[in-house]
């Protein structure tokens, strides 16, 4: 199955509004040789008619690699847009130059490229077509007038100014407005996945509070059914009850109750946090220990190592960051099933770490550049989570970092020092 980056996708989209604009500019330069024939002389037509031609190739060859290879970084998208500009202005040069009233032409690579490339290539294109309108300022082949049109080469330029605007406005519109429409569509396709993404792991997250609060609630409520039948069986001994034991056992008994509403608390705190996507403040060590009661519950005979001590700073998570980890301990234990690592620093400049090691090679093809930037491919649906935890890790002003070596696979991540005011256990 193929795979294509956002960008990819992009250039594939825009490949067929690039042939249009191009396509359009050697039908107007070609018609406004046809009609400047007539009234001027070209001393040059028939060369310009070749680099017309040569475009109109390069131009295909062009659709036909964004359409089949799309290129997955934009250096080769800004190269052709810098083409177009070297095309048009050898065109330029052989009809008249700066005087030609078409030269208005090199304002389009320009506008395309704002959109389709970063702004540092956006810049470098804007700077080449001001070069080339320069230079044909002070090269270009001249135009000779015909003795009895010499009078109707004024209205001819205004009549090519009028067309070049006419044109201009109307591929900018086809072009241009098109790709910006698309944007605008995809950046709102973005934000619903997202929405629905967030919601997902918010239920996903209160279903894992819930399953560990359970696991919890199983230590008390059994000593209370011992406690229980220790009571019973005191209140029915032929003797008579022990008063100074059943007291013990109350007491007991009274403190599972309160540990059993704090677990049914904790479960309503972290419903009310995910609902409404709070963040609490938390020592690492606090947190590390949290998501260890959760991947205890979750893979009981995993062979995970924690490695003590945690640093006791303080980050900032929420329910979906506990998400995004436990995903990263799944790819973990599926690409290493016999041993994987827990372990956290303090860097000592605002920043903490926590890294998850593990000894396969199951993630390897995935960590090609940076981890989790896009959906990859995966058997074993790694990728997914991997993007998941990314942007998980990415809202709360982390980064996720990854290191591949014949032993296994590296994922840090890594977090900003939150305030200790506020902070919560």
């Amino acid at each position: 199955m193929e795979w294509l980056t956002h960008s990819q996708a992009g250039f594939r989209q825009s490949a067929r509004y690039l042939l249009w604009m191009r396509v359009a500019i050697i039908a107007i330069a070609l018609v406004a040789m046809a009609i400047a024939e007539t009234m001027v002389a070209l001393p040059y037509r028939g060369e310009a008619v070749l680099l017309c031609l040569a475009y109109g190739v390069l131009s295909v060859l062009a659709w036909l690699w964004f359409m089949r290879r799309p290129p997955a970084a934009p250096v080769p998208v800004s190269a052709t847009f810098l083409a177009d500009l070297a095309l048009i202005g050898g065109w330029l040069y052989l009809t008249g130059g700066y005087t030609n009233p078409l030269v208005s032409l090199l304002l389009l690579p320009i506008a395309v490229a704002i959109i389709l490339v970063p702004v540092r290539h956006s810049l470098v294109i804007t700077l080449a077509g001001i070069a080339v309108y320069t230079a044909l300022m002070l090269w270009h082949a001249p135009i000779g007038a015909q003795d009895h049109h010499h009078g109707n080469l004024a209205q001819l330029h205004l009549v090519g100014m009028w067309a070049t605007f006419a044109l201009t406005a109307v591929i900018l519109l086809l072009v241009a407005g098109t790709l910006a429409r698309r944007l605008r569509r995809q950046q709102s396709q973005l934000a619903r996945f997202r929405e629905n993404r967030l919601r997902d792991e918010q239920i996903i997250a209160l279903g894992l509070s819930a399953a560990a609060v359970a696991h919890r609630l199983g230590t008390p409520l059994n000593t209370l059914t011992l406690l229980l039948e220790e009571v019973r069986a005191q209140l029915t001994a032929p003797t008579g009850p022990d008063r100074e034991a059943v007291r013990d056992d109350l007491d007991t008994m009274e403190q599972q109750l309160r540990l059993c509403s704090e677990h049914l608390q904790h479960l309503t705190r972290a419903a009310v946090e995910a609902k409404g996507a709070r963040r609490e403040v938390l020592p690492v060590a606090h947190w590390l220990a949290r998501l260890r009661e959760s991947a205890t519950l979750l893979w009981p005979s995993g062979p995970i190592q924690w490695r003590l001590p945690f640093p006791d700073t303080p980050v900032a998570v929420d329910a979906t960051l506990d998400q995004a980890v436990l995903n990263l301990l799944a790819n973990a234990l599926t690409a290493s099933p016999a041993w994987v690592g827990v372990s956290a620093r303090d860097t000592g400049d605002g920043r903490v770490e926590v890294v998850v090691e593990d000894q396969g090679d199951g993630l390897e093809a995935a960590l090609q550049g940076a981890p989790g930037e896009e959906v990859v491919d995966s058997r074993n649906g790694l990728g997914v989570g991997l993007f998941l935890s990314n942007a998980t890790i990415q809202r709360l002003g982390g980064t996720l970092k990854a290191r591949t070596t014949g032993q296994g696979t590296t994922m840090v991540i890594d977090l900003p020092r939150a305030s200790d005011t506020g902070a919560r256990t």
